[in-house]
């Protein structure tokens, strides 16, 4: 910095303040420092500023799982913004939802000096009712039911469900078959009880719950049952994928979605109209998710007291494509 200084002809806290990107410089004195920074090839230490401010610009992100098409997007959204705020980020995948794994990464996060938590688990914590994370840095969690201990952030799922069961419903059938996801995923949960709700404030049956995995493979088995049923004549399945396996199962039973079957999913995937048909489906603004999950986060580094407990609702909405018409004459 002083070899800087001297070849710009100004002082080293003038340098420092270029830097910084401070604004008491004026114009032609910046352009000098950078134009010397650049010429004896000089780059600011990083670590030894990180070391004096206390701040590392990273944020660790603990995730159950990277197969998900929710989490994946999630990630790339937190991922994003962090980025447009200056923020690298630092990933720890966990193998099992246990508080044993959780509490595991958020210590190797802390020693790998991060200024904050993000948590995306979807799932419930297995060995413990909720997660407890150890304190002493800043946490968002993505898709949980703990937001009377920590700063939540999720899409609406309650209504995203709501939305699709009464969107088939409004059409003339007269009930909906559901294929969820995991048991163990709170959204899938949210989902599930919404669906159940909706139909029992419509007086409509309530028929049984068909438990998924997410994977269009699973989506594809429950299809093939539902398929050889000829009363089936609406679906509403957990996500796009799964929604994607039982259109296919429909197919090669010989039942037309949607002349014979209405099916709707849940994510809007950037391939839902791509689908044949294009996929009827709930929408989440996954990039809004990851903006106030940074944005969040920023202040409680900023300020630990700035932001408490509680969830932030991102909201859903159907779209609705091809693969939805009312049911067949009998």
């Amino acid at each position: 910095m002083a070899d800087v200084a001297a070849l710009a002809g100004v002082s080293s806290q003038t340098v420092s303040r270029v830097v910084n990107a401070r604004s008491n410089v004026d114009a032609d004195t910046r352009d000098r420092v950078l134009a010397a920074m650049e010429d004896i090839g000089y780059r600011p230490n990083s670590a030894a500023r990180a070391l004096k401010s206390g701040k590392f610009s990273t944020i660790g992100v603990i995730m159950f799982t990277l197969s998900s098409f929710g989490n994946m997007r999630t990630l790339d959204a937190v991922a994003t913004a962090a980025a447009q705020a200056g923020y690298s980020i630092t990933l720890i995948p966990v193998a099992l939802p246990t508080q044993g794994a959780v509490a595991g990464a958020v210590n190797r996060l802390a020693e790998q000096a991060v200024d904050g938590i993000v948590i995306i688990m979807e799932a419930h914590i297995l060995d413990r009712i909720d997660v407890t994370v150890p304190t002493g840095l800043p946490v968002v969690i993505v898709d949980s039911d703990a937001g009377e201990r920590y700063t939540v952030v999720d899409t609406d799922q309650t209504e995203g469900a709501r939305l699709a069961t009464q969107h088939l419903l409004d059409l003339g059938h007269k009930t909906v078959w559901h294929i969820a996801g995991p048991e163990s995923s709170f959204s899938a949960g949210r989902r599930t009880a919404s669906w159940r709700a909706t139909l029992k404030a419509a007086d409509a049956p309530v028929p049984p719950v068909l438990e998924g995995d997410w994977n269009a493979e699973s989506g594809y088995r429950h299809g093939v049952t539902l398929a050889a049923d000829p009363s089936v004549t609406a679906i509403f399945a957990s996500n796009d994928q799964m929604a994607l396996g039982v259109m296919r199962a429909m197919h090669e039973a010989g039942r037309s979605v949607p002349a014979d079957v209405s099916v709707v999913g849940f994510d809007d995937m950037r391939e839902a109209d791509a689908f044949w048909p294009p996929l009827t489906t709930v929408h989440q603004d996954f990039g809004q998710v990851g903006r106030l999950c940074i944005e969040k986060l920023l202040r409680q580094i900023d300020s630990p007291a700035a932001v408490g407990p509680g969830t932030t609702i991102v909201p859903t909405h159907l779209v609705v494509r091809a693969s939805t018409a009312p049911p067949p004459a009998r």
